[in-house]
């Protein structure tokens, strides 16, 4: 086939045009165009007045040869690259088919996907996760947002789907992908029910609760390839024998035997990071950010950032990205933009505060909220690889008191947090958190250099989007689980730097941050995990 990229058109362009244009591009007839396929599409929303999408384009031609011959120094007109994935092992291969099973700890984007590979490829992994399946840990969730009411090891972090069911459902990251590991991963989401147009819009995503569907079909194919899927089974201890890993321990029930168990444990599961620790698996601290999640009238965003085309639903709702580097040595930025969505509690744990950003596929929520957050290090939290998980349990705590000890979350009004005053009552944006807002002074729930960055960077990003320092939006406490407050190092094969057969993955390991780098993180690992098979 024959890639054509830099193809525009105007935003409001009737579908056949986009054939139009490739004929006119290649300079052939209609009847000369096999196949086409739309690889990728973005628009261009640098001159606002003048929006226009730009197209990456797989044909398949007559002749495609000839056709090629005259675009030799045309750079938008190339060969097609291969993209599709390619099965590195089978188990099949096995010399010897008695083989221990795999096991994957964790059933979230990483777990999933490294289950997924393990059993496409034959291997029949064994899935232990310690929450419940998605359409009944959502109902848990619910129970906290609407009720109060915390379930440990069933809500926004613990379940089928990990964190990334209650988010945004983005596919998008900046992760190098010489493999082609993301087309996988987003083919492998559209097979089980997404939108087929996540295959090429630049920042694909799914929505919360198409994701319930999706994950669910994706569990069945697992299964049907012979894997299982264990779920209430709480990993608490590790057997390892002279540096090898010989098996897990589950509250409950009985030892389970591995010699290759994938830790794709999601950046909460606190307590397993403590139970590697004590059993002398090798971790460091790692930097990650804490702050607040903001909320601004949707609307107010698609007029700064695409100005006349606000509101046309061809492009939908606008996102922003913004990054400040504040006088004081700390980077403040914007994290885990949610379009028309709402901020949601996300703690996992009794007595604490955590808020997280969540959007349905439509976006058609009236606020926009995002995380503005300050990046932190492993100075600002001295005492070793643990150390990080008490920072957040610290700020977390803090949280739950400023909101009244309900689960309801502390906030305070932009414009009164900049003067450095409390809050009394809410102006024209109201918040989205559920169970409810606690109005306050935010400036006691973060330390004072992040306090001291964030009020810096915020006027500083009404320049880039004028009304961002409204006095009405709302700041939401707290978000501190940007990221895994640790690394689970990793060798060169993927394997634990001191524990043979044991495979840290995805966010809680230190390696992704999102659902498309955590999926891809898991069909790395799977490969390693099938290759080491191959070579015993």
């Amino acid at each position: 086939m024959i890639r054509i990229t830099e193809l525009r058109l105007p935003i409001d362009h009737p579908p056949e045009a986009v054939e139009a244009a490739i004929l006119q591009r290649l300079k052939i007839r209609s009847q000369d165009l096999i196949q086409t396929e739309v690889f990728k599409r973005s628009y261009d929303a640098r001159k606002t007045a003048t929006l226009a999408f730009i197209y990456t384009v797989d044909v398949s031609v007559k002749d495609e040869e000839a056709v090629l011959a005259k675009f030799t120094n045309d750079i938008h007109i190339r060969p097609s690259p291969d993209t599709s994935y390619h099965f590195l092992a089978q188990a099949s291969a096995l010399k010897a088919p008695d083989f221990l099973r795999p096991v994957v700890i964790g059933f979230g984007p990483c777990g999933i996907f490294a289950a997924l590979l393990l059993a496409q490829m034959g291997f029949k992994p064994i899935v232990l996760e310690r929450g419940k399946k998605v359409r009944e840990r959502t109902q848990d969730t619910w129970g906290l947002w609407r009720k109060h009411v915390l379930n440990p090891e069933s809500n926004v972090q613990f379940g089928e789907g990990g964190a990334g069911t209650f988010s945004d459902g983005k596919l998008y990251s900046q992760i190098k992908d010489p493999k082609f590991y993301g087309r996988k991963v987003i083919h492998e989401f559209v097979k089980a029910g997404a939108p087929a147009e996540i295959t090429y819009v630049a920042k694909p995503h799914i929505g919360t609760f198409r994701l319930v569907g999706v994950v669910e079909k994706m569990r069945q194919e697992i299964i049907e390839l012979g894997g299982e899927i264990r779920f209430s089974q709480k990993v608490i201890g590790f057997d390892i024998e002279n540096e090898q890993i010989q098996g897990v321990k589950i509250e409950g029930h009985e030892d389970l035997k591995a010699d290759h168990v994938v830790l794709a444990l999601g950046h909460s599961a606190r307590d397993t990071f403590a139970a590697l620790h004590e059993a002398g698996v090798f971790m460091e601290a790692k930097p990650f950010s804490v702050g607040f999640r903001i909320e601004h009238p949707q609307s107010l965003i698609d007029k700064a950032r695409l100005g006349p085309h606000a509101g046309n639903t061809l492009i939908g709702a606008a996102d922003y990205k913004l990054v400040h580097h504040a006088k004081n040595g700390r980077t403040v930025y914007s994290f885990c933009m949610c379009p028309g969505g709402t901020v949601v509690a996300a703690t996992s744990e009794p007595n604490r505060v955590v808020t997280n950003g969540m959007s349905q596929y439509s976006r058609n929520e009236r606020n926009a909220n995002a995380g503005i957050v300050v990046g932190i290090t492993p100075e600002d939290y001295p005492g070793g690889p643990l150390a990080g998980i008490d920072f957040q349990r610290e700020i977390e705590s803090k949280a739950f008191e400023l909101g009244g000890r309900t689960y309801e979350a502390p906030g305070q009004l932009v414009g009164d947090f900049l003067e450095g005053k409390p809050s009394i009552e809410f102006g024209s944006v109201i918040p989205s958190y559920q169970p409810g807002v606690h109005l306050t002074d935010l400036a006691a729930s973060l330390p004072a250099y992040a306090i001291e960055a964030i009020r810096e960077a915020i006027p500083a990003f009404e320049k880039q989007i004028p009304g961002f320092s409204m006095k009405d939006a709302v700041l939401t406490g707290v978000e501190t689980r940007t990221s895994s407050p640790l690394r689970i190092t990793r060798g060169p094969k993927l394997q634990s730097l001191n524990i043979k057969g044991l495979y840290p993955a995805g966010e809680g390991a230190g390696y992704a941050g999102g659902i498309l780098s955590a999926g891809v993180d898991g069909i790395k690992v799977a490969e390693a995990v099938a290759l080491d098979y191959l070579a015993s």
